[in-house]
């Protein structure tokens, strides 16, 4: 009797990889037990791969919008305009995709549960059907009701807004290829489906094919598409990590859901820079922009209190200030506690190493709490000064000036290092009534110009210990 076909595969959760059988190691991406089973795909779904979903679905490509398809054009010859993008209306949000959304780009959108994903769309939906721009908002997790009574709290929307409620991909596209939409919403890539996979929603097949269906249309029809992804504990986009390879641009929603403030982060961009951010503010009547974070990020900051420290990032083009605090206090136990909040917690206990060796400061017996306020992460080392500063002053109980702004990194030797674009970290701590700033002797040149403000340069640790305190 002929032994049947093996009717299920093995994908990688992180990369996509095929096999047979399941392993321990991925041979693709080299990671451990990221093998999941699942049914394996039809024939049928593999030949409509191949033909382009868009084409076996019945969508046919726009004027223009796959010009030239099956033969090769000169780079020179490709025409652009200025239409070529359109402005979401949200400042923040033109800023971290570059300037505005790109036609017949596709988006991913992930963030924590309850993070603001959905509203952030929703406020871009209003704003574009004000704008004359057809938009199709497609849910898979909320009814029409639903999604109409969290609209009514964001404000009044056009009827060149359209609700969609379906999970099926099929009738979804079936819709888009209707109404031609401009902009297109799926909220979220983990309820849909397609009844060609035989596997569950949400399943890394389910994911990667209805990914690749969306991909086909936002091409073939110049149709902008918007998706909204779940992530996991680790922070990432729940699914096969194939997801952010297929899509142009990757922005993530990051926040304390106990607190008002939240980030948008370019993580990807195809069409633009990804290190810019976009700061909001949620409200009851939805997100509002943040246009100066440096302001809101010091709110209610200590006056004369040791340990508190205001240091300058660049996100981007644009510079943050921020209050780095710090906590230093002798342990109880035998194993001293630290703790690192928006910051890298290996790179605290770096820079304490640091000073024991270099400054001779006995922390070794010390619990220490590095907070960035605000609760936005900061990973850029121009912070490293700051967090030295805050652990000194907090150390030896002497408050360092409320007046004062520092940043640079900070070697293993030691040494203050230059990081880029000082003059204008200074700027903005002058425009915001900063009266000192501390930066790297090899800098000093960068910031002299700067008019308002006195700037001392310091070219290791010991030096900006003595000059400091």
């Amino acid at each position: 009797m002929a032994k049947s076909a093996k009717s299920t595969i093995f994908f990688c959760q992180n990369c996509g990889y095929e096999s047979a059988k399941w392993m321990g190691q991925c041979p693709g991406c080299k990671e451990w037990n990221t093998f999941v089973e699942e049914p394996k795909k039809p024939a049928k779904s593999a030949a409509r791969a191949g033909a382009g979903y868009a084409v076996a679905a019945g969508l046919r490509p726009s004027s223009g919008a796959l010009a030239g398809r099956g033969r090769s054009v000169a780079i020179s010859e490709v025409e652009l305009s200025d239409e070529d993008r359109t402005t979401t209306g949200i400042g923040e949000m033109d800023r971290v995709m570059g300037g505005g959304i790109v036609h017949g780009s596709l988006t991913l959108v992930g963030g924590d549960p309850g993070i603001g994903k959905s509203t952030l769309l929703l406020q871009v939906c209003r704003n574009l059907s004000a704008a004359g721009v057809s938009v199709l908002y497609v849910s898979g997790e909320e009814s029409a009701g639903q999604i109409r009574m969290r609209a009514e709290r964001i404000g009044t929307f056009t009827d060149k807004m359209l609700l969609l409620c379906e999970t099926d991909i099929d009738i979804i596209s079936g819709e888009i290829n209707d109404k031609k939409p401009d902009v297109v919403v799926i909220d979220s890539i983990q309820t849909m489906f397609s009844e060609a996979v035989g596997s569950a929603p949400g399943s890394v097949s389910q994911v990667r094919e209805i990914t690749g269906a969306l991909m086909q249309i936002a091409k073939g029809l110049g149709i902008s598409i918007f998706i909204v992804g779940h992530v996991t504990k680790e922070g990432t986009v729940a699914g096969p990590r194939v997801l952010e390879h297929m899509v142009d641009t990757v922005l993530y929603f990051e926040g304390d859901r106990q607190s008002s403030y939240r980030v948008l982060r370019g993580v990807k961009n195809r069409f633009g820079s990804t290190n810019e951010i976009g700061v909001f503010e949620m409200r009851g009547e939805g997100l509002r922009e943040v246009e100066n974070p440096s302001e809101f990020m010091l709110e209610g900051r200590p006056k004369d209190a040791s340990g508190s420290v205001v240091s300058c990032s660049l996100e981007g083009t644009r510079p943050l200030l921020v209050e780095i605090q710090s906590l230093v206090t002798r342990t109880n136990f035998g194993l001293p506690r630290r703790q690192a909040t928006g910051t890298d917690f290996n790179r605290v206990n770096l820079l304490m190493a640091v000073l024991e060796k270099r400054c001779g400061e006995h922390l070794g017996d010390c619990d220490a709490y590095v907070n960035i306020t605000g609760g936005i992460k900061i990973s850029e080392p121009a912070i490293d000064l700051g967090m030295v500063l805050a652990i000194l002053s907090s150390f030896t109980g002497k408050p360092l000036p409320a007046d004062m702004v520092a940043f640079g990194e900070v070697g293993l030797s030691g040494e203050v290092r230059r990081v880029s674009r000082a003059d204008i970290r200074a700027a903005e701590a002058a425009r915001l009534g900063f009266k000192t700033v501390v930066v790297p002797e090899s800098c000093l040149s960068d910031v002299s110009k700067i008019k308002g403000i006195k700037v001392i340069g310091v070219s290791n640790v010991s030096e900006a210990k003595d000059k400091c305190f």
